[in-house]
């Protein structure tokens, strides 16, 4: 089982929200812990705007309780309907996020029975945003997430396990079934990707020059995620139109094979040459075999329907969306490759790329 850095941030913000309560001498440090609990986020913005909620969900959540336990009293029935209130209200507000801290501010502070009940509500909204201010510093100094690493690996592994499996399938050597189980997989590693790509794209930068920068990289990454959300369209197709692939004319079976070759090796030296290890030229010279090809492709493609033969034609409609992904994988990457050349011509990428070394962990 693997340490992840949110399992330890949370270890650590519990720590110092129990700690930070008994220095501070506030009764029941344990609402401290769990109201750190809840406000570990992945990333420094989302924590920023979890304290900011969490600060107005506690205040709603205290209101209601005094006001409650003022007016009526503090039996469990009146507690339960406090409580759907201020679940009321917190969807009424667009705030679902924050139910579960309003909620044990509720019971914290409706808990009590003993006299001084309002200096005893205002201990415990202190002592709850000790947890939730807790976390906040945690996120801040422990361990800042590098979601620009993250994503730059995770879509590279990903694009090099699919263009593995696109070079094995047109050679007849993948088996049908454990590729049907690891596309499966693969499209699953798509949808985290998209996530670590939306947690990237929330990361602040709080200058001109590196909120430019970072606004470019965001284009960059997303066309990457395009790109390898195409390659792995390609090989659904290839993988489901497997047969009818094998009753083409041999023409065009080595056409597809020809450009599918040339295109995976162009994708992997356009992803090199995002990082700096390969020759600029390189990606250059390949995009004109590419073109070459995908142009006898298509004219050889085109030549081979027959309308008068009714089950050739109807073989030759249905592999009409593999060679429509073929060229749309192409432009996604040449697109790629036009937008890695735009950002070496603007922009130092040794200064201003924080891709860091893969950890084994990672």
């Amino acid at each position: 089982m693997k340490l992840g850095a949110r399992i330890l941030k949370t270890g650590i913000a519990i720590t110092l929200a129990l700690y930070a309560s008994m220095l501070l001498k506030l009764p029941s440090p344990v609402f401290a812990g769990i109201s750190a609990v809840f406000a570990i986020q992945p990333s420094l913005y989302r924590s920023y705007l979890t304290v900011l909620e969490q600060l107005q969900a506690n205040v709603i959540g205290a209101v209601f309780s005094i006001a409650f336990v003022l007016l009526f009293g503090n039996n469990p029935f009146i507690i339960g309907l406090t409580a759907v209130l201020v679940i009321m209200l917190a969807k009424q507000l667009r705030m679902e996020n924050t139910i579960a801290v309003a909620l044990v501010t509720v019971i914290a502070i409706m808990e009590y029975h003993g006299p001084n009940f309002l200096n005893f509500s205002l201990l415990r909204f202190v002592t709850i945003m000790v947890g939730v201010l807790a976390a906040f510093l945690v996120n801040l100094v422990f361990m800042p997430p590098k979601y620009e690493t993250k994503l730059y690996y995770k879509i590279t592994n990903n694009t090099e396990e699919i263009l593995k499996w696109i070079r094995m399938n047109i050679r007849q050597a993948s088996d049908f079934v454990t590729l049907k189980t690891d596309i499966d997989r693969m499209k699953e590693k798509m949808i985290k990707m998209n996530h670590f790509y939306l947690l990237y794209k929330e990361e602040r930068r709080y200058t001109k020059k590196a909120r430019y920068a970072q606004s470019r990289k965001l284009v960059l990454f997303r066309q990457m995620l395009t790109t390898t959300t195409r390659a792995l369209d390609t090989l659904k197709h290839l993988h489901r139109l497997e047969n009818e692939v094998l009753h083409m004319p041999s023409q065009v079976r080595d056409l597809i094979q020809t450009e599918l070759d040339c295109l995976v090796n162009y994708h992997e030296q356009v992803m090199l040459k995002f990082i700096g290890k390969t020759k600029t030229h390189q990606p250059l010279d390949m995009l004109e075999a590419v073109c070459t090809r995908r142009n006898e492709l298509l004219h050889s493609f085109m030549a081979c329907q027959h309308p008068e033969n009714e089950d050739e034609y109807k073989t030759w409609l249905h592999l009409f969306p593999l060679i429509s992904s073929i060229i749309e994988y192409g432009e996604q990457v040449e697109h790629l490759d036009r937008l890695i050349g735009s950002f070496y011509t603007y922009h130092n990428p040794e200064s201003e790329l924080n891709i860091e070394e893969q950890r084994e962990d990672e």
